[in-house]
């Protein structure tokens, strides 16, 4: 019997085209990791390894870190006291560059930013969302963070001071959002499940339980 190819919706999603280098910082990338290789200072397969384990990398570590510091007032000042040391008695070590924590409260709102480039706490948070590294928020969050928030869906009060952060090649920042009310006696595991990403950026707050039961 003949087949009606018009009988059947055949979706097909095809892989989309790697796209060609075009940035200086591209081209001196390959350069380097093609040197590296033929140098034997690494193989291929290890820095395959090592983008894989960035790319495992999620919120979720940052998450648990919040939720800590929500239930643990002498870890929170720890935290914020050196965010390096702190983040490492949990076993999520830090190191290179200076990790800053600060605390969101009723009256000052961080929002975190990289004006130059992207740098960004990877190992808390993951790979950078692509608004994070596009030039619209580089640009308009230190101009306009008001502005910037409310695209967010984040409103804040006349007098809550909007204070931004500019994150550098030594320095990463992780914000602390304010502790939603209604969840008094929530296990950390329970809380964490509260911190967003976007709230640990500074772009929204965290969730409440309901807003968690609804997403």
């Amino acid at each position: 019997m003949p087949h009606d190819h018009h009988d059947h919706d055949h979706a097909t999603t095809f892989q989309p085209d790697i796209r060609e280098p075009a940035e200086d910082w591209e081209f001196l990338e390959i350069a380097l990791r093609e040197l590296l290789i033929e140098k034997e200072i690494v193989t291929a397969r290890e820095i395959e390894d090592t983008i894989e384990a960035w790319e495992r990398k999620s919120p979720e570590q940052g998450a648990r870190v919040v939720a800590r510091a929500w239930t643990d007032p002498a870890f929170k000042a720890r935290l914020l006291e050196d965010g390096n040391a702190a983040v490492s008695e949990m076993g999520l070590p830090f190191e290179g560059v200076k990790l800053v924590v600060v605390e969101n409260t009723d009256d000052l709102h961080h929002m975190v930013v990289c004006t130059l480039c992207s740098c960004y706490p990877r190992p808390l948070l993951g790979i950078p969302p692509l608004w994070y590294k596009s030039r619209e928020y580089r640009s308009r969050t230190v101009r306009e963070p008001r502005a910037v928030l409310a695209e967010f869906g984040t409103n804040l009060p006349d007098g809550v001071e909007v204070r931004v952060l500019d994150s550098t090649a030594d320095c990463r920042f992780l914000v602390i959002p304010k502790r939603p009310a209604g969840t008094d006696g929530m296990s950390e595991e329970e809380l964490a499940a509260l911190v967003t990403r976007d709230s640990m950026i500074g772009t929204a707050q965290a969730l409440t339980p309901e807003g968690a039961r609804a997403a």
